[in-house]
């Protein structure tokens, strides 16, 4: 009796012993599980013309043979298209010398097959064909199920594994139209702002610097501490069409320049190029570059090396923007030639409810009167009184049911550029404002003005007290 007890309680110690081990494994497993890695790939400039439009014809190959598995594994790659889908008779400005990238609509679907999910479009060749060539580039991307990304639909929003990821595009090299983007502006601040608020990372995808130099210029280095103190996480760059070293800035990965994808420069630095690979798992992501090259005769891209620069592991903000008890989180979509983004409201992981599409400039938490919490937003849209598209302030509240306007506001005295609630005092708002008027408004005026504000429950009050208005003016200065 006692031996057949002892072997029962024996037994039970094993049974316990292996339940220990199986349930360790399942959670194990399950870590894995609700932890996925997320992996993006960005590939530097991409030509479908010319010379690399010759060989795709001669050769009757696939540019991306080598790269298509890699690419169909991870779950989003990036890459510049330089260029305009049309006709090069429809070139812009004819008596400019520089190049004419014209892309061919039949050649889009390649990029497509390579495994592209996302094509940027911000850089100095998207207008070589006027504004109706990159028009057609955009239908043309959209049609082959790839996401074009250009300052207009700035930022892009991405929602992988649930991890949101901002994707801002900017073109600071003259265009053949002499047009570029500019920083610091408002609306870039205005962009990443948004971005900031509303993503676990922003990436910035920049064309910028100097051809074939193989460092960043005095522009790349003071561009790029702009873009990282206000919010970029990642600086993703091209147009030097050679790789210039990787470095961290404020703690933030900065490729200064990916080089050449598939391009069809013959200089020996311009068959080099770089693959930003990015890793995002538990919280972090990882940077490193996988290095490619063209052979003698191709100008097909092939992979050579791995991990040739990796930064370590570096924390993302794992909190969204948060009213209340609500978890505000971004889809982006299009209506014909608009941008708009469609706010969804999360407790814990269920969804209560979405708005309808909105043209959103900004969006902020904030306490106006020091005890609730309003969602101050900037959305576009047109008013009577000034008869323009244009800037607008709006507080919400939140519930169950969604967003309850509490002032809907046409631009506060005078018509509004920006406003953005003080850093030094959540119950202030400080505007920037054209300096014409309602009364006898001129959207050119070059003046500016700013104010400050205070919430009264229904509306907002000038302020005159001098430090007040005072710290509005240098948050403007910056």
């Amino acid at each position: 009796m006692v031996k057949t007890l002892y072997n029962r309680s024996k037994c039970i110690r094993h049974g316990r012993y292996w339940l220990l081990i199986v349930l360790a494994l399942v959670l194990l497993t399950g870590s894995r599980e609700d932890n996925p890695e997320i992996r993006l790939l960005f590939v530097g400039d991409i030509l479908l013309s010319r010379n690399v439009k010759e060989e795709i014809q001669s050769r009757k190959t696939f540019p991306w043979e080598n790269l298509k598995s890699l690419f169909h594994s991870v779950d989003l790659v990036a890459g510049n298209l330089e260029g305009a889908v049309g006709n090069f008779q429809n070139r812009l400005n004819p008596a400019i010398e520089s190049p004419v990238f014209n892309i061919d609509s039949a050649d889009i679907p390649m990029l497509k097959e390579a495994g592209f999910k996302t094509i940027t479009l911000e850089n100095n060749h998207s207008l070589d064909l006027g504004v109706k060539g990159r028009e057609n580039t955009i239908k043309a991307l959209q049609n082959s199920q790839i996401t074009p990304v250009y300052l207009d639909n700035s930022p892009k929003f991405f929602t992988l594994k649930d991890v949101v990821i901002s994707l801002v595009t900017i073109n600071i090299v003259l265009s053949r139209d002499s047009s570029s983007n500019k920083i610091p502006s408002v609306e870039i601040e205005q962009k990443m702002r948004l971005a900031r608020s509303l993503s676990n990372i922003v990436i910035v995808s920049i064309h910028w610097g100097s051809e074939l130099l193989e460092w960043p210029n005095r522009e790349q280095r003071e561009t790029a501490a702009w873009l990282v103190k206000n919010g970029a996480d990642i600086i993703i760059g091209s147009h030097p069409h050679v790789i210039q070293k990787p470095e961290l800035i404020d703690s933030k990965p900065v490729f200064f320049s990916l080089g050449n994808h598939l391009f069809d420069q013959k200089y020996p630095q311009t068959k080099e190029g770089l693959v930003a690979d990015i890793r995002i798992q538990n919280g972090k992501f990882t940077c490193t570059g996988l290095l490619t090259h063209t052979k003698r005769n191709s100008f097909y891209p092939e992979i050579t090396e791995t991990l040739v620069y990796k930064f370590a592991s570096i924390p993302y903000r794992k909190t969204l923007l948060q009213v209340n008890n609500y978890t505000l989180k971004p889809v982006s979509v299009t209506e014909g030639n608009n941008y708009k983004i469609i706010l969804q409201a999360f407790q814990k992981d269920k969804k209560l409810w979405s708005t309808h599409p909105m043209s959103v400039i900004s969006v902020n938490s904030c306490q106006f009167d020091g005890v609730n919490q309003y969602l101050f937003m900037l959305e576009k849209h047109y008013s009577s009184l000034d008869r323009e598209m244009n800037v607008r302030p709006y507080v919400y509240s939140l519930d169950d049911k969604g967003l309850i306007a509490r002032w809907r506001g046409s631009a506060l005295a005078w018509p509004l550029i920006d406003a953005r609630i003080s850093p030094a005092n959540n119950k202030i708002l400080c505007a920037l404002h054209r300096g014409d008027s309602f009364i006898n408004p001129d959207k050119m005026c070059r003046k500016t003005r700013v104010e400050a504000y205070t919430w009264n429950g229904f509306g907002f009050n000038g302020i005159s007290d001098s430090i007040v208005c005072k710290a509005c003016e240098e948050l403007y200065k910056k």
